[in-house]
């Protein structure tokens, strides 16, 4: 298992998400194995090509064979028609911590995700 990097802010914010129910019993599993091992840093020491809140991501969708570029914001901030997607979506929590290059396979609620992160951007 890949270890993922995650603000501390990040960190509690799933942490609580997972806690609250609002996940699947496999994707509550996933997530508290990789919260476990997940590696938490200020926002200035995050490397600039990890997926973090308040950045933008290029992906491919392996599944749809489709790419997107979306800016990854707090559930708050969310708004779906102008590519502001949540942190707490299917994609976003499957992405969160990882890095360019990482291709994540993630059992969603919708149906199982393949997303290759190809660019991370400030």
């Amino acid at each position: 298992m890949s270890h993922i990097i995650l603000t501390t802010g990040t960190y509690d914010l799933i942490k609580d998400h997972v806690r609250r129910k609002k996940v699947t019993a496999q994707e509550e599993e996933l997530l508290l194995g990789e919260l476990k091992y997940a590696t938490q840093v200020l926002r200035k020491n995050l490397p600039e090509d990890v997926v973090s809140i308040d950045r933008k991501v290029t992906y491919r969708d392996h599944i749809n064979n489709e790419e997107k570029t979306i800016l990854l914001v707090g559930p708050e901030k969310a708004k779906v028609s102008k590519n502001k997607i949540s942190v707490l979506s299917d994609e976003g929590i499957a992405m969160i911590g990882y890095k360019e290059g990482d291709i994540i396979e993630w059992p969603a609620k919708k149906g199982n995700l393949k997303l290759e992160i190809l660019k991370v951007e400030e």
